[in-house]
């Protein structure tokens, strides 16, 4: 285990003294919450962004998390989808997703005396992510990165001490689902949360399924393509249910990120 960085990343915290963590329960945020618990007890408050573009199943699974690790947790509303910004799906659109994060979560921080934190790793710094600098502008700070944690050390350690979301897929917002210039809805996101979800039931694991239109493009791991063709049965009607006439499976695999800045299909 990286020990020197788990150890300034507990100083990095201890410096900080009283923070609310951004939690969304991915494998980053998840282990930030943990050790930021058990570094600074109490003065550690894990805040849960709910909105039509967290997954039903990541919502439960912080609920479900905060208990097993006793977290100080709240879950609050956040409202991105009154922003037309936010709606219209540019190549910003995250960094007014962020804006209405710090918005709601600001004044918790400050009620608490607290800083703002996100589980930003080193590798997330190179992808096109606006929603950082939202952060950033409103005061947020990023101890993994200030540690010098990469996503598969954030991994490795996370597994040394027992969190089990050391290997959890990825699980970006489901508004990342949509091309750049195709308008987010309510409506929308809640298909995406549906068809990924019939996916998981069908046994696969790291999942998205890519909207256009009427078209589902689907992304599973390259190890799990052979199962997917042999579901394909399966999956076709799952998401013919949900509305999609075509259903088309990315031979390349899952990609975390892939329509960024992707204008169009």
């Amino acid at each position: 285990m990286s020990r020197a960085k788990l150890d300034g990343l507990r100083d990095e915290l201890k410096r900080l003294e009283r923070v609310v963590v951004a939690f969304s329960g991915g494998a980053d945020s998840a282990f930030l919450a943990a050790v930021a618990h058990s570094t600074l007890g109490h003065h550690a408050h894990a805040v849960t962004a709910v909105s039509p573009s967290l997954a039903g199943a990541e919502r439960d699974d912080c609920r479900t998390l905060s208990a097993e690790w006793g977290l100080r947790w709240t879950a609050v509303a956040t409202h991105e989808m009154e922003r037309a910004a936010y709606r219209t799906n540019d190549i910003d659109r995250c960094f007014h997703c962020k804006a209405e994060l710090m918005d709601v979560v600001g004044p918790i921080a400050a009620a608490d005396g607290a800083t703002v934190v996100l589980g930003v790793n080193t590798d997330d710094l190179s992808d096109h992510r606006p929603g950082q600098q939202a952060a950033l502008d409103a005061g947020a700070s990023f101890p993994l990165v200030t540690a010098g944690f990469s996503k598969a050390e954030v991994r490795a350690v996370s597994r040394t001490l027992g969190l089990r979301t050391w290997d959890k897929p990825a699980a970006a917002c489901l508004a990342s689902r949509i091309p750049t210039g195709t308008p987010v809805s309510v409506g929308l996101l809640t298909t995406i949360d549906r068809a990924e979800a019939a996916l998981k039931a069908l046994g696969f694991v790291d999942v998205r399924v890519r909207h256009y239109g009427e078209t589902a493009r689907i992304e599973v791991g390259v190890d799990e393509l052979d199962g997917a063709v042999a579901a394909r049965t399966a999956i076709v009607d799952a998401l013919r249910a949900l509305g999609y006439r075509y259903v088309t499976l990315d031979l390349e695999g899952f990609r975390s990120g892939n329509l960024n800045g992707a204008l169009s299909p």
